[in-house]
């Protein structure tokens, strides 16, 4: 029974020691992503401005698209806080489905940080890793063409005109860029969205919404960005 005891207690204490172990190691790792790299470059690096080309490109070539520009500032060539803020439009005249013209058109943020991956973080490349928190409140208009009622043979139809709706959303970020001349550098990011909290009013869905694209659609998105250190 003694043994049995003292086995008992060395087991306990052993799984201690291990759990303090792996809790001080996952701490410093964690103290080590969040540290910055030792040298002598100063810590702030000034800031960038930066255009998005693909929303313009939407914009031309579909019903619906966006401008967009961002800010972002240099911690030390690691971390950049990053703030985006743009315009998103649609008018999608009489769906071939359902009839329905829907316009919509607001301003938009995104609020983040990135983190630079690559082992060289003065180097003319960058790999990024990042988090986004976006939001907009934007109104709708809705109509449907008339067409006959089955029972009663009249002409019917209905929509709304500047229905408040509102859209919070969060997205995973992952891109690149690279220096070209000077200041200018030429950029990419792929982005996972998903919605956190919506009101769309009496509509029960929208079709678009102002930063974040359609809804229902494919949850990856992506810009490719013309950046200038200032």
């Amino acid at each position: 029974m003694i043994g049995l005891k003292y086995i008992s207690s060395y087991i306990r204490i052993s799984t201690i020691s291990m759990l303090l172990l792996m809790s001080a190691t996952n701490t410093s790792a964690q103290m080590k992503f969040f540290s910055l790299q030792k040298d002598s470059i100063p810590v702030f690096r000034g800031f960038a401005v930066s255009f998005d080309l693909v929303g313009v490109a939407m914009m031309h070539l579909s019903d619906y698209g966006h401008y967009e520009g961002a800010l972002r500032i240099n911690i030390h060539d690691e971390w950049f806080p990053i703030f985006e803020l743009g315009y998103g439009k649609a008018e999608h005249d009489r769906d071939e489905v359902t009839g329905i013209t829907y316009r919509t058109k607001a301003p938009y943020f995104r609020i983040g940080i990135d983190k630079n991956l690559l082992k060289d973080k003065h180097g003319p490349y960058r790999l990024y890793a990042g988090l986004r928190y976006g939001f907009t409140s934007y109104k709708v208009d809705l109509e449907h063409e008339n067409f006959k009622d089955p029972v009663w043979q009249w002409d019917t139809g209905f929509g709304v005109q500047g229905e408040p709706c509102k859209y919070h959303w969060f997205e995973v970020v992952l891109g690149a860029d690279a220096k070209i001349y000077g200041p200018f550098h030429l950029g990419w990011s792929v982005r996972y969205k998903n919605c956190v909290k919506h009101d769309d009013g009496r509509i029960g869905r929208t079709w678009y919404i102002p930063g974040f694209g359609t809804d229902g659609g494919s949850p990856i998105g992506g810009t490719f960005n013309v950046i200038i250190d200032i």
